[in-house]
Formats: structure tokens, sequence, C-alpha cells
């Protein structure tokens, strides 16, 4: 049976870390506000980019692949496939990095199963630790990921700009971002979102087909040129904010469970030592009466 000198230690022990847990969680709290509404602003614009995207993309059915820009078309082929996977810098998010690792490592498996060549490109130290782990030859680069901060363009337009020169340079074929969307602060979805070649889906080809009767000033390859690299970065960064706020809001909802656990283990101890407080105290008594009736 432990001591009451042990079991006082222990709910010291354990009042401390409620009360770091409960700082962390208000911490959390304060950014997931901030950064909740910067994803909830990105997402009409980053939707808005990829609606004209695939406008323009719609306007030059029929021209000749290779006058197309590598980010709508690709290069053609279909061999070596870039995962880009963002993930936090931090941890202490509960599941937060664990699920978008395991959907990362589920499509890299499926690639690899077909006969593909991955390379990995991890943004955010918790997941590129484990994807080196498993992953080390085809590992590209690891980029630090937020660092905790407010999520600036220029950390899209860094990881825009290696995959832009990884695809010119004949280095990929394909790239998919893989990031968790913001949902709540109890839910975040891994999605898995293919960046290059342009992805257009069918309900955009319909809305689309009006809008290719318009005339475009210049081409519409030369607006694509321009637009394509804009594109890719807004997406980057879209994906960027919510997946800072995802990473608030599961701090935040770890933190409360680990608080809330806390003050259960503390009920827990103290609970044991009033009974065992009361336990010396009882049998010291029986001692004292023992004794005097000796006498």
């Amino acid at each position: 049976m432990a001591s009451l000198k042990e079991l006082r230690g222990r709910i010291t022990g354990v009042k401390s870390t409620r009360k770091i847990t409960n700082a962390m969680k208000m911490v959390a709290a304060s950014k997931l506000r901030r950064a909740q509404s910067q994803a909830e602003a990105a997402r009409p614009y980053a939707e808005a980019m990829r609606r004209m995207m695939a406008e323009l993309a719609a306007a030059t059915r029929g021209a000749d692949a290779a006058s197309l820009p590598t980010l709508l078309a690709g290069t053609g082929k279909d061999n070596v496939h870039l995962v880009v996977v963002l993930t936090s810098d931090r941890g202490l998010a509960g599941g937060f990095n664990a699920n978008v690792v395991r959907s990362a490592r589920q499509l890299i498996d499926s690639l690899l199963a077909e006969g593909k060549t991955v390379r990995i490109l991890p943004v955010g130290r918790k997941g590129g630790d484990i994807l080196v782990r498993h992953y080390p030859s085809m590992i590209v680069e690891q980029l630090s990921g937020t660092e905790g901060k407010d999520v600036g363009f220029d950390k899209a337009s860094a990881v825009g700009a290696k995959i832009i020169t990884m695809l010119e340079a004949g280095g990929i074929d394909r790239c998919t971002l893989v990031y968790n969307r913001f949902v709540n602060a109890m839910t975040q979805i891994a999605v898995q979102a293919p960046l290059v070649p342009l992805p257009v889906a069918e309900n955009d080809n319909a809305e689309a087909s009006d809008a290719a009767q318009y005339e475009f000033e210049p081409d519409e390859a030369t607006l694509l040129a321009q637009l394509l690299p804009r594109n890719l970065q807004v997406q980057l960064f879209s994906a960027l904010l919510e997946s800072a706020a995802g990473e608030q809001g599961a701090r935040m909802t770890a933190m409360d469970n680990a608080s809330r656990n806390a003050s259960k283990a503390i009920d827990r101890l103290s609970q044991k030592y009033n009974r065992t407080r009361q336990a010396n105290i009882t049998n010291e008594l029986i001692e004292i009466i023992s004794g005097a009736e000796a006498v």
C-alpha cells in the first residue's frame, strides 16, 4: 500500500499536470478561433479558383497536350507520383497527425502495389519523422510546417515552387496532397486531393461547357500558364489553413480530455489518500487503547 507521502506526491503531480493541460487547452481555443475564421474565409476563394481553372481547362479541350502547361495536363505519363503530406510540427494533438499519416501510407502503399514510383514531400515535423522511418529512400525533402504560428502565403509559395521545379525537371508525373480538412474542433477528415494534373470533375465539365463559349483574352493557354501556378499556391494555402485549424481543434479536444482524466485521477487518489489516512488513524487509536488496557 502506498504511504500518505507518496499519495500526496502523486496528487500534487497530477494537479500540476492538470494546470498545464488546462493552460494548453485555453491557448489552443484562442488560436482555434483565428485559425478557423481564416480557413473558412479561404474556402470560397480556393473553390472559385478551382472552378475558374476548370472552365479554362474545358476551353482547351482538343488542343495538343504537348502545348498545354504541365500543371494542367501533367507530363503525359503516370510513372512517378509525388505525395505531399501536411502535418503539424508539434504533438499533443490527439490523433491529428496519425490520421493523416495513415491516409498517406494507404495511398503510398496502393501506388507501390500498382508498380508506380513514389516520392514523398512531408510538410511538418511530426508526419515527416514517421514517414522517414517507413519510407527513408522516398523522401524528397522534409520541410517544416507552420511551427504553431499563423500560416503565411510564403509557405504555400515555397511548397508550390518545389512541386513546379520537380515537375518541369521531369522528376514527377503526378502530385497528390494529403491533409486534414477542418470540420469542427472534434472532427478533422483526412483528404487526398490531386494537384497535378489539374482535376476536372464531371459536374465541372457540365458547368464549364457554357463558359467554353466565351472568348478569352489573351488566349486560354496563355491564361492557364499564368494562373495555374497561382492556383497551385492557393490550393496549398487553403490546405495549410485547414490543417492549422484542425491542429488547434484537435489539440484543444485532446487537452480537454487530458484535463478531465486528470480530475478523475485526482478524485481517485484523494479518496485513496483519505481511506489510508483514516486507516492509519484507526490503527493508532487501537494501539493507544490496547496500551491503556495493558496498563
